[in-house]
């Protein structure tokens, strides 16, 4: 048996920490490093295992031979087995082959701290140094807090890299390096502020599109290298445009080499299945009561914030986090020492995450992906909040969509589906999502939601994106959205790109090219997103007409912009709307526009507010509506 040197990175306190779920740093530890020792190269081991009873490294420098390289355990009960082994070098592939005080059964696990990653279908663990990419994005983060702040545009675009295109003639996925050119030009012609990528860490199982992780600490070798990622985030901060990564702390699947059974214990998930199993996605959920567990997970949102430089995590399934009963039927769970059916030790999860990444990383953001009435989950935790920058409107998609899906005859009988959002809008820190969730296989695309012939479908795409924009909140759109692709999403082929070879799709794309520089230049769309001194409503009782018009509000009142939408398609000239003051108004966007693919109906000239009370407001104007569309006017004194 080769002998495994005797070699430690942690400290007493690093254990100390560790055990108490307060170590953050845990990828400087924990896993493979490339270390000298007594000045020869090689790569130093850690895993936490505590019931196993051997864990021996296999690998391409032993020809995977368990008898070969048995790691030391550490004297200090924290379950972590260690050492430095001179034959393993950069590049080579390796596991862990655990023998456990478990009946003595043996697991051959990927590194959990793993930072690269064979290609599926394989599961081997790659070593890697990651330390040595030198960044070019240093203006972007000396000023990312000033563009990625709360106050601030979000034209959020979401991707799944594995399908937003691919290279045809090699029938293959582009690599990174190729999306930090294809990709990056397109996000910054279309005015996008930010992508948000689905998960990027490796997964196993092409069809669960990425949230299934066995690989928390490696970016998907699908594409590339983990330096080949970083230059692609390089790209899009060196364009001015933001990142957010799809985060799935909520569980894991039970796949052979990844977290589950670990040791031959429950050691990353919970021991009792009504809070280690769920039933939605057959897979295993963390213990967030175990503090080696959170320090497991809140290390990997530190990891993609420092290592990665990434601006935001949206956090998956919040919702499935938070409650004991949630997608379970009575008698499948157990209520908290409270009585309730909040899962305390998740909730305190969170409320730690929040904390600590914002304490340590400025200038970022986290999402929650949240799907009920749980209060203040964008409320800051010393307020009594779970802390989240954003939350994920889902009422306003679900009403939205209903809505929509209406033919426009019985819209009238409908009106409050498209304004109840308004009541609680200012409840939160909302972002209005149309997702992937919204137009996979069974949902339609959006524009097969809509209504009507090929001209009111995609006059209706149009209204319903400019309605999102003018609605307070940030904004999130799926890739395809902007083209009006007419394919449901599939993750195993490419957007239809060819759709653009025809006009109506063209203009599509030109409208959502304006919508979002329109949106990027009016701070009057942004500046009160989340208050309701950002809103002040004209009139949403016009239900017979299927019309609403309001305001939107900066910290100039100068800046000011009016909005009118038309949801019916009847277009309507010299439509009167209530003004709260004396001013001039100028139509500054139009989804009806011809080069849109509208009508071309439009307000011309500029407008005179007349002193003449309308909608309850002192003066009023008429304004020409086309058929469905919305139209922005600004209001100046």
């Amino acid at each position: 048996m080769e002998k495994v040197i005797n070699y430690s990175l942690f400290t007493d306190f690093d254990i100390a920490l560790f055990k108490s779920g307060k170590h953050f740093k845990l990828y400087e530890k924990l896993g493979s490093h490339l270390v000298e020792v007594d000045g020869v190269k090689g790569t130093y081991f850690a895993v936490w295992a505590p019931t196993a009873k051997s864990v021996s490294v296999i690998g391409d420098f032993n020809y995977w031979n368990d008898h070969q390289h048995r790691l030391n355990v550490r004297w200090d009960s924290s379950g972590i087995w260690e050492g430095f082994i001179p034959e393993a070098q950069p590049g080579m592939r390796y596991k862990y082959k655990i023998k456990s005080n478990n009946n003595n059964i043996e697991t051959e696990k990927a590194d959990p701290y793993a930072f690269y990653c064979e290609k599926p279908p394989y599961t081997a663990s790659i070593i890697r140094d990651i330390d040595h990419y030198k960044w070019k994005d240093q203006a972007w983060m000396s000023y990312r807090k000033d563009k990625n702040g709360l106050d601030k545009p979000y034209a959020v675009y979401e991707v799944h890299l594995g399908s937003w295109m691919k290279n045809v003639e090699e029938n293959r996925f582009l690599t990174y390096e190729e999306f930090a050119v294809k990709l990056v030009d397109y996000v910054k012609k279309m005015n996008y502020t930010h992508v948000e990528f689905m998960p990027v860490m490796e997964y196993p199982y092409d069809p669960s599109w990425g949230y299934q992780i066995v690989g928390y600490f490696a970016p998907t070798s699908r594409f590339g290298t983990p330096e080949g990622f970083m230059h692609l985030i390089d790209q899009l901060h060196k364009n001015d445009i933001g990142v957010i990564l799809d985060w799935v702390p909520s569980h894991f699947p039970s796949d052979d080499h990844g977290l589950g059974f670990f040791d031959g214990s429950h050691l990353y998930e919970h021991p009792d299945p009504r809070k280690g199993y769920h039933p939605d996605w057959k897979s295993l959920i963390f213990n967030y009561g175990r503090n080696e567990v959170k320090s497991f997970l809140i290390s990997n949102a530190f990891f993609w914030l420092e290592k990665y430089h990434v601006d935001g995590l949206r956090v998956d399934a919040v919702a499935s986090m938070i409650y004991l009963d949630y997608s379970r039927n009575e008698g499948e769970w157990e209520p908290n020492m409270f009585g309730g059916n909040e899962y305390l030790e998740a909730i305190d999860f969170i409320k730690e995450f929040n904390q600590e990444v914002y304490k340590n990383f400025d200038g970022i953001q986290t999402i929650a992906e949240e799907s009920t009435a749980f209060t203040g989950v964008s409320k800051p935790v010393e307020f009594g909040g779970l802390g989240f920058g954003m939350k994920w409107m889902m009422g306003w998609m679900h009403d939205t969509l209903q809505y929509f899906s209406k033919e426009t005859v019985y819209r009238k009988f409908h009106q409050n589906e498209i304004t109840f959002s308004l009541a609680y809008a200012f409840t939160e820190h909302f972002m209005l999502p149309l997702s992937h969730d919204e137009v996979v296989y069974g949902k339609k695309s959006l524009i097969y939601k809509m209504p009507g012939d090929e001209w009111q479908r995609f006059a209706n795409l149009r209204l319903m994106l400019a309605y999102m924009y003018a609605h307070p909140g940030t904004n999130l759109t799926f890739m395809g959205a902007e083209f009006g692709q007419t394919k449901e999403w599939d993750y195993s082929t490419s957007l239809d790109w060819h759709l653009l070879d025809y006009k109506p799709h063209q203009s599509m794309q030109g409208f959502m090219k304006d919508l979002n520089g329109l949106y990027k230049s009016t701070p009057a769309l942004y500046e009160k997103g989340f208050s309701s001194e950002g809103f002040e409503w004209i009139s949403f009782a016009d239900h017979e007409q299927s019309v609403i018009a309001f305001i939107r509000k900066g910290h100039d009142m100068e800046n000011d912009i009016v909005v009118v939408c038309n949801f019916n398609e009847v277009p309507k000239k010299n439509y009167r709307i209530g003004l709260p003051r004396k001013g001039k108004l100028s139509q500054v966007f139009n989804s009806d526009m011809k080069k849109y693919f509208g009508s071309g109906l439009s307000n011309s000239k500029e407008l005179i507010a007349e002193k003449k009370p309308y909608n309850h407001k002192p003066y009023s104007c008429e304004v020409n509506l086309p058929p469905l569309a919305a139209v922005y006017f600004s209001l100046k004194s």
